[in-house]
């Protein structure tokens, strides 16, 4: 048996074990993952499972950063554009020069080049695990839209750092204007890499209907994205991050059924890697016993360098600006409190994306010399990884309910008002194709039922509503009665002989895919 099977095996086990206990033990699953690896990697005759570099940047990276893109909205991300460039780009430059000073001064004989690349792959966040929280809890749209756009962009401008800092490192010194442009060119070829990316498999979307080519088509437009971007010098991720936002704000040509599958099938892609990622830092951590007590000191210490220095820049650059200008300050709906702002400040977890980026850091120089202070970045990383993982992400929860933080009403009205707007176009059709046929009876119980779902909703007579809010729970209760019959018949005709288990099979996800559309407007 080949010896990556049980390893596999261990892995997956363990993803379904915590994921299953999470809910349960009301804590953030990347954390207890991660928690999960660690204890473990600490039992003697366990497979040790390392944490391979192009497994997360090359593999696991893409698909993510991909999925990422298509849950963002682009409206909400250009709305807070503003604040959400000042922490992926100006937060990344000034988490470099903080942690690089740091780390130079607790580590004297780390060279300055090799302490500013420290900072650049401790610089972006993993933002998996404050979601975790942060969409369980329902907070503020704005905290939501501006830290699921830094995740995304600023894995792009500090891997981008990365790739600028190895090249001074490698050649042994540096030159601010030539930095600034190599990042401004890795940058920018990253975009034109996405939009032409993204164009084109926005285009390919329409020429396909099978669920099948069109999940194999979505699954090579991230690995594409980022492979060419790397061929050509470019940043792979910011190519990944545009062709998602690109394809995605095309998804309304695909069919309805195709789409629901597609979804459906990268939620459950994107749970595996991601959990896997978060398994595999927790395998990676005992490594921290064997590092020298000068690193573990220094790691302890940057990441609390690294929690001041996003704290430090989050207050006065959330009022600062707005303060300057009006206009600015309409646009993202005012001040933000205090408290949206302490969150956001303590959403600085880091995760696979910085330890994959500093175990990729090559072993030697051109010229055959040990790379400087290798050993001691990945040491620094992987505690810090672990630290503000373990930290801020099981204190995530309890500060948001100590803050007292609640979400606001926009998406809920938001969604209130479209459905208001469906179910009247939906009854205005019904009415006007009714006057110009003769429509049978279950046309005419369809308009009940969506007039009474718009007067359940908007209704000026608050005993309208409630007596329509009746009607319809009562139907809803008689169709799923009428589903859960059908199920337990179709059971009786498999077990009989009646029918064999591929035909049971296909007519059970059809009465599973109408009880989900039965269970929708309960949720409202």
């Amino acid at each position: 048996m080949h010896d990556a099977l049980p390893r596999l095996l261990l892995l997956l086990a363990l993803l379904a074990l915590t994921s299953a206990l999470a809910p349960r033990l009301r804590a953030p699953a990347p954390a207890l993952l991660a928690l999960a690896g660690l204890a473990t990697a600490l039992v003697p005759g366990i497979p040790r499972i390392r944490l391979e570099p192009d497994l997360i940047l090359v593999l696991f990276l893409p698909p993510l950063l991909y999925a990422d893109a298509f849950q963002t909205s682009w409206l909400d991300f250009r709305r807070w554009l503003r604040p959400i460039v000042m922490l992926a780009v100006g937060l990344v430059v000034a988490t470099i020069l903080s942690v690089g000073w740091a780390a130079h001064w607790l580590l004297p004989t780390l060279p300055l080049s090799a302490c500013w690349l420290l900072g650049a792959i401790l610089s972006p966040t993993d933002t998996v695990a404050v979601q975790a929280v942060i969409e369980r809890l329902h907070v503020p749209r704005r905290i939501t839209a501006i830290l699921g756009g830094e995740s995304l962009v600023n894995d792009a401008t500090g891997l981008v750092g990365v790739q600028v800092t190895v090249a001074v490192v490698l050649v042994g010194g540096f030159d601010a204007v030539d930095a600034a442009l190599s990042f401004a060119r890795v940058a920018g070829l990253g975009v034109v890499v996405g939009l032409g990316v993204g164009a084109l498999f926005a285009r390919l979307n329409t020429l396909f209907r099978d669920v099948h080519a069109l999940f194999a088509l979505s699954l090579l437009a991230p690995y594409a994205s980022y492979w060419l971007a790397d061929l050509l010098g470019a940043s792979g991720v910011l190519a990944v991050v545009v062709s998602g936002f690109v394809v995605a704000w095309r998804i309304h040509s695909l069919d309805g059924d195709t789409r629901v599958g597609l979804y459906a099938t990268w939620d459950m892609l994107t749970f595996v890697f991601n959990g896997l990622c978060f398994l595999l830092i927790g395998f990676a951590a005992p490594e921290i016993a064997a590092a020298d007590p000068a690193w573990v000191v220094a790691g302890l210490v940057i990441t609390l360098i690294v929690m001041l220095t996003r704290m430090a820049w989050c207050f006065p650059g959330a009022y600062v600006p707005l303060f300057l200008s009006p206009r600015l300050r309409s646009s993202e709906g005012g001040y933000p409190p205090a408290r949206a702002v302490a969150i956001v400040s303590w959403a600085g977890v880091r995760g696979a994306v910085s330890l994959a980026a500093a175990l990729a850091l090559p072993t030697n120089l051109p010229d055959g010399a040990p790379f400087p202070g290798r050993s001691e970045i990945v040491a620094c990383t992987l505690i810090v990884v672990m630290a503000t993982l373990l930290v801020q992400g099981l204190t995530l929860q309890p500060l948001i309910a100590l803050l007292g933080i609640r979400g606001e009403d926009d998406t809920a009205s938001e969604v209130r008002t479209a459905r208001e707007a469906l179910l009247a176009a939906g009854i205005a059709r019904l009415d006007e194709f009714c006057s110009d046929h003769s429509c049978p009876i279950s046309v005419h119980h369809l308009r009940s039922l969506m007039d009474d779902e718009l007067r359940a909703l908007r209704d000026a007579d608050v005993e309208a509503r409630k007596a329509a809010s009746t009607r319809l729970a009562v139907s809803l209760d008689v169709r799923r009665a009428v589903v859960v019959a059908q199920r337990t018949e179709l059971l009786r005709l498999r077990d009989d002989g009646g029918i064999n288990d591929k035909t049971y099979t296909q007519l059970l996800l059809e009465l599973d895919r109408a009880h989900l559309a039965l269970a929708k407007p309960a949720a409202r």
